[in-house]
């Protein structure tokens, strides 16, 4: 039994997206395990333009615990979950952050307070993740992810992270815009783990909420692996073998003794042309990524407005 709470200030950023059922109850859980163990916190939830009531749901929990600190950040339109989360990260002031994705809680509440202690034994970030493998979709994603970023760590489905001010400031001191927070954590050099409990990944998303994610994961997958530049270079490599054909046939028409006038001529210059144009656009798919990973871009995110609800 513990007599004394934790000093350290704990910031907590919820995103939210047409979640009016579970945002009550999931606000509730989460309150409960933080005053259990920390003097003092915050929760951040970032609605991304819900088009119901999650607002109004979390303005009534404000109302009705009037000592925790809560804030309500608007996004001006929706912007998807990897946006939202950032800029709620860019809001909080706490010495460590909780970042929840989604209201799932299939994980034991106690578990919220265990990544907390499992840092103090020296990890920057602890994820905590279900035992079970993804679905298909995810499970393709991160297989093909691992095999092909080189990160510090691999990467999985996880409910929720928990951050100290150390790693969110190495990371951005990295990246100006963080398109998927998970790989930057994942390579940023500070210490991981994961925690893992019974369970599976999440349930099945809304249409919108699942284009968001294919569109993060085909960002995700061109920016922090090697896998375009894997493509480009078969593809090069396939295209050279039939310019290559091309051009022995070529030359063994021309040596049987029965060439078209100038066919053998045009041939070898086409097929020379389009060896050096897939050379090319191999070298110059290799640069772009390059760039790509080197540019630093302006925030990506528009907020409309912040309520401080306490």
């Amino acid at each position: 039994m513990r007599y004394e709470k934790e000093k350290n200030f704990i910031s907590a950023v919820v995103y939210l997206y047409n979640q009016e059922k579970e945002a009550a109850q999931f606000l509730e859980r989460l309150s409960g395990c933080l005053s259990e163990i920390f003097e003092k916190f915050e929760i951040i939830c970032v609605d991304d333009a819900s088009a119901d009531g999650s607002a109004q749901e979390v303005r009534r929990f404000a109302g009705s615990h009037p000592e925790i600190m809560v804030s309500l950040l608007h996004m001006s339109f929706y912007q998807g979950q990897e946006r939202s989360v950032n800029a709620g990260l860019d809001l909080a002031i706490g010495d460590y952050v909780y970042e929840f994705d989604s209201l799932r809680s299939d994980y034991p509440a106690p578990l919220i307070q265990d990544v907390y202690f499992h840092s103090q034994k020296g990890f920057d970030i602890v994820c905590a993740a279900p035992k079970k493998r993804a679905g298909r979709g995810s499970g393709l994603f991160y297989s093909v992810f691992n095999r092909t970023a080189h990160t510090q760590y691999m990467l999985r489905t996880e409910a929720f992270r928990f951050l100290s001010r150390r790693a969110i400031s190495r990371v951005h001191a990295m990246n100006m815009v963080i398109p998927y927070r998970k790989a930057v954590y994942a390579n940023c050099g500070l210490k991981m783990d994961t925690l893992y409990f019974e369970g599976k990944d999440g349930g099945r998303a809304d249409r919108r909420t699942r284009q968001s994610r294919r569109d993060t994961a085909v960002d995700a997958l061109i920016m922090y692996t090697d896998l375009t530049w894997h493509c480009s270079v078969l593809f090069s490599l396939v295209m050279t073998l039939i310019a290559a054909g091309s051009g022995a046939y070529a030359v063994f028409v021309y040596c049987s003794g029965r060439p078209v006038a100038g066919w053998t001529t045009t041939m070898l210059i086409l097929s020379g042309g389009f060896l050096g144009v897939f050379v090319l656009l191999t070298v110059l798919i290799k640069y772009v990524s390059m760039i790509l990973k080197l540019l630093s871009n302006r925030q990506k995110y528009l907020v409309e407005s912040v309520e401080k609800l306490r």
